[in-house]
């Protein structure tokens, strides 16, 4: 069956590096079963929620290895036999995917990812939307009116049968009312046995020859618009860029050669080279140490004159003290009346007066402090003034030796360079056409291949189309909705039996899709027994759908099928199912009735006759590689 998805490969994109999951076998081929084993917490269960979050989950693992280093997820599947890629970033849920065509590791030039919104999945452009017309259900709406569009996320219901849900009450949502009546509308949809099946498919098919109306119109003006620009065909286009690359590598190789040539007929003259470089490095040493002199003598200058500005100050100091007498207190600063001249108190009020200063401050230390600095410094400026004079003379020198260098080796080797230069600029003139040739190539080649991606849209809407019109219900539908519930009944029965479930005989799907045992309802059932009974239902359900080839995916994901076995008591223990019959039942209905179809299996202990189907073994053990899906989270 060419509709539907088939999961291929996951890979989790990290800073640096990537941790990848391999659904296929060695020819390149989907495995029809594929078991993840290992221990508790190494990702069996983190790889399951991954592919769903690929798959438009509103959210993806948040495990402590997981929310550090993975920055992005992407799922390599094969919808309706072709290769895509559909990549979601991981951290804050995004609310759109990333679709292009291609496979991991191989994707072609012509691959543009296109962005598609998770909501509204009713959108045409939306990743529902893509999903579910490579199941023959876009356009479905369910009878809750037309505002309630079916979504993929819907259509998981029978594609994944998580871990809560296997020995939960809640199977068929009934806690959630509208859910569990949306989930038999889902199961009356993908078996095509809805009460307006005849009217929705009429209307599915109104929708997409409206689609491909636009989609041939778009197709027919890019035909034009680049008919007149006359780029040629792929094949011309493909070449002409092969052309180019080839020019150019020629080109590169061509200069390569030119400038071997070019050092090799101008090695007589190393000597020259030699007493050049010696020249200019000379030149050099002269031009940095007269820079250096003439930054010291700047320097030097200002401060210079700033210390003898202290001179002036403290030579005025001094000055001024032998000129005017210091001040002597004549008034008692309390009660102002005259004191005498050497009086520690006031002989009116008592108060204690400060005694005369004895004279002026004695500067003459600092003076002369002051003065042998200063003259420290007009020594030294005078000495580097003096050497300013030969350094610059010497640059100029080492300049002109330089100079007188280069012009002696150019002479020398201008007539072994010259005939080079004109090879030279003729080869760069070549690379540049060719580089301009590359880039039309490629500019004509990508609108070409949009050209043909258009083309490729609507044969595909065209080929839903052909699809829809010969499974209208007067070409042959699946049948009442009462007969495929008795048949997805009979396959419950007969998968229990070959389970050795006690009493078997007795179970049966009712109309609402509620599966009894012992002729009572599944919540009745012990644990154990509910994860049987939860594993036969939803393989019915998958094994009915595919062998009538309605409109399921064709993939099931089955997270801890031995959940809870060991804890089975009670009416529903018998002799005990043995899980080995569980995966013998997978294996032979895969080899038969069920090729083509796929079934991804998470468990702790697969039983040692499923090993040839184990993909992967995470050990939990730092000396048994690979110890989890994120095998370096304690590095």
């Amino acid at each position: 069956m060419r509709n539907g998805i088939r999961i291929r490969r996951l890979r989790l994109h990290a800073g640096g590096r990537t941790y990848d999951v391999d659904f296929r076998t060695g020819s390149d081929l989907t495995r029809p079963l594929s078991i993840i084993a290992g221990a508790f917490g190494t990702g069996k269960t983190t790889i399951l929620e991954f592919v769903d979050y690929c798959l438009g989950a509103s959210d993806h693992p948040r495990h402590p290895e997981i929310t550090p280093k993975i920055r992005a997820a992407t799922l390599e599947a094969e919808l309706s036999g072709t290769p895509y890629l559909i990549q979601r970033i991981v951290g804050e849920p995004s609310t759109f995917a990333y679709v292009l065509p291609g496979r991991l590791d191989h994707i072609g030039p012509a691959a543009v990812p296109e962005r598609r919104p998770l909501r509204p999945a009713g959108a045409p452009n939306s990743l529902s939307s893509f999903l579910l017309a490579h199941c023959k259900l876009e356009g479905v709406r369910l009878r809750a009116g037309d505002t309630d569009p079916l979504s993929f996320r819907d259509l998981m219901w029978l594609c994944f049968l998580p871990n809560d849900r296997l020995d939960d009450r809640n199977l068929l949502f009934e806690n959630v009312p509208m859910k569990n009546f949306k989930l038999r509308q889902v199961f009356d949809v993908v078996f095509d046995v809805h009460d307006d099946q005849a009217i929705e498919v009429g209307r599915r098919i109104r929708t997409l020859e409206a689609e491909i109306d636009a989609a041939s119109a778009a197709h027919r003006t890019a035909g034009s618009v680049i008919a007149e620009l006359a780029p040629g065909t792929r094949a011309e286009l493909e070449e002409q860029a092969r052309d180019a690359k080839a020019e150019m590598a020629g080109c590169t190789a061509a200069l390569a050669e030119l400038d071997a040539r070019v050092r090799a007929d101008t090695g007589f003259a190393e000597d020259l080279r030699e007493r050049h470089r010696a020249a200019a490095g000379s030149a050099r040493a002269a031009a940095g140490a007269l820079r250096d002199r003439e930054t010291q003598a700047q320097r030097m200058a200002g401060l210079r004159v700033t210390y003898a500005d202290e001179v002036s100050k403290l030579v005025m100091l001094a000055e001024a003290g032998s000129l005017f007498p210091p001040m002597r207190l004549d008034l008692c600063p309390s009660c102002l009346n005259q004191v005498a001249a050497g009086d520690a108190r006031c002989a009116t009020c008592d108060t204690p007066l400060d005694p005369a200063p004895a004279g002026p401050p004695d500067v003459q230390a600092e003076l002369r402090s002051a003065r042998a600095r200063l003259a420290e410094l007009t020594e030294y400026l005078d000495t580097l003034e003096r050497e300013i004079p030969g350094l610059r003379a010497a640059a100029v020198r080492t300049t002109e030796a330089e100079a007188r260098a280069a012009a002696e080796l150019d002479a020398v080797t201008a007539g072994a360079v010259t005939p080079y230069l004109a090879q030279r600029d003729a080869v760069t003139r070549r690379r540049e056409e060719a580089s301009c040739a590359l880039q039309q190539a490629v500019a004509a080649l990508r609108l070409v291949q949009s050209l043909e991606r258009r083309a490729a849209a609507v044969a595909d809407l065209s080929a839903q189309l052909t699809t829809l019109r010969t499974e209208t219900p007067l070409g042959g539908g699946h049948g009442e909705r009462a007969a495929v519930v008795a048949r997805v009944s009979r396959r419950f029965r007969d998968i229990l039996r070959e389970w050795h479930f006690p009493r078997a005989g007795e179970a049966f799907v009712a109309e609402d899709l509620t599966p009894f045992v012992r002729g009572k309802p599944y919540a009745s059932a012990s644990p154990g027994g509910r994860t049987l009974i939860a594993l036969a239902w939803q393989l019915a359900i998958f094994e009915i759908a595919w062998e009538t080839r309605s409109s399921h995916p064709g993939f099931l994901l089955v997270d801890s099928p031995q959940k809870n076995l060991g804890q089975t008591s009670g009416p529903e223990a018998g002799d005990g199912p043995g899980i080995d019959r569980v995966y013998r039942h997978l294996e032979d209905w895969l080899a038969g009735p069920g090729a083509g179809a796929q079934i991804v299996v998470a468990d702790n202990t697969p039983p040692p006759t499923a090993a040839a189907d184990v993909i992967v073994r995470f050990s939990r053990r730092a000396d048994r590689p690979p110890y989890a899906l994120i095998d370096d989270q304690f590095d």
